[in-house]
């Protein structure tokens, strides 16, 4: 089967490796149709690794899909051939004390897709555990389907914060993470959300979705924005989505007395973080690490149309050309928001 390879560092091929196609009795055989660039996908090929995940063996890259059951096993009564799904890339071990407590994204046995040494689903085909693989409702189609799987981690970050309604949110990096977690901000019923980064074309695309108001750092000191917003109170929730040192040393001087400080971003290496500022604001942190139980009600929002992720789509790429693709995605970071790969039909 041809799929994208990650040879090793810095080196992509298209070209046929052996993936498993034997459909197991609580299995899905989907025939894929979109798979989503990852910025994960892309640091595994710019530096080939991330932190202890270290590419050494060829990998097939790619975890946001969506496409079309083309089999099912014999033991799965959820889903049928035909069926338009997206499929939710970490798999647990069912019987682990993480996956019993409702917590299987931390499962330190979890296998994900594109993750080493599991293979990702840059290929026409993949085999995936029925269980972790989601109807699309008619209305939404395989590209928004595709970027359940960011949006997911959006739909974590808010949940974890506990947003009450009316709240004011703060999300710094207006990366596609950072997007997702200010439009699920908003669905889970914040106000308005002030997000910050340096690219300005970034901040224009998310600028457009009403409630949320862009902040340039190159122009402006987003402490100053948030105090003049809040009458100097601060942010009811702030989302940490850079993993840039600055911003997380920043933190207390966005968040309200009593606020909660969302930690999303994966910063590269150690940074210091300001205890004492957020203690004297009796701040509480959450942290994020990816998602749980969350697909349902992501797809659900998309359906509803309360959540549209489609303007976040720059680019559809035919698979044939996915090595360009991934070219632009390293070189286009601060002008692109998601880049998709079509596959072939």
């Amino acid at each position: 089967m041809k799929a994208l390879v990650l040879e090793r560092q810095g080196v992509l091929s298209l070209r046929d490796i052996d993936l498993p196609t034997e459909v197991g009795p609580h299995d899905v055989k989907i025939a894929v149709d979109t798979v989503g660039i990852c910025g994960s996908d892309v640091h595994y090929y710019t530096h080939g690794k991330i932190g202890p995940f270290v590419v050494t063996a060829p990998m097939v890259l790619g975890h946001e899909a969506a496409g079309e059951v083309i089999a099912v096993g014999a033991a799965v009564t959820h889903l049928a051939v035909g069926d338009r799904v997206c499929m939710e890339p970490g798999i647990p071990d069912p019987s682990s004390r993480a996956a019993k407590l409702g917590i299987y994204n931390v499962d330190p046995a979890v296998r994900f897709w594109a993750t080493p040494p599991v293979h990702g689903c840059l290929a026409p085909e993949v085999v995936h555990p029925a269980a972790y693989t989601y109807k699309l409702p008619d209305t939404v189609s395989y590209a928004e389907g595709a970027m359940v799987e960011p949006f997911a981690i959006g739909m974590q970050a808010a949940l974890r914060a506990r947003i009450r309604p009316g709240d004011m949110a703060v999300v710094t990096g207006a990366g596609p993470i950072g997007m997702m977690v200010a439009l699920a901000a908003l669905a889970g019923g914040c106000a308005r959300v002030i997000i910050s980064d340096l690219a300005q074309p970034k901040l224009d695309i998310i600028a457009a979705y009403p409630g949320i108001t862009p902040v340039n750092l190159r122009r402006q000191a987003l402490a100053e924005v948030v105090a003049s917003e809040t009458a100097g109170w601060g942010a009811d929730v702030v989302f940490e989505c850079s993993g840039a040192a600055p911003a997380i040393l920043g933190l207390p001087e966005l968040v309200a007395p009593g606020g909660t400080v969302v930690l999303v971003g994966m910063p590269v290496d150690p940074v210091p973080f300001d205890i004492v500022g957020l203690q004297a604001r009796e701040a509480r942190v959450e942290t994020v690490f990816r998602y749980a139980n969350v697909y349902d009600r992501a797809i659900a929002l998309l359906a509803s149309g309360k959540v549209d992720l489609k303007p976040l789509v720059s680019a559809t790429i035919p698979f044939a050309d996915s090595i360009a693709a991934f070219d632009r995605a390293v070189e286009a970071r601060s002008t692109d928001v998601k880049i998709q790969i079509a596959m072939p039909g």
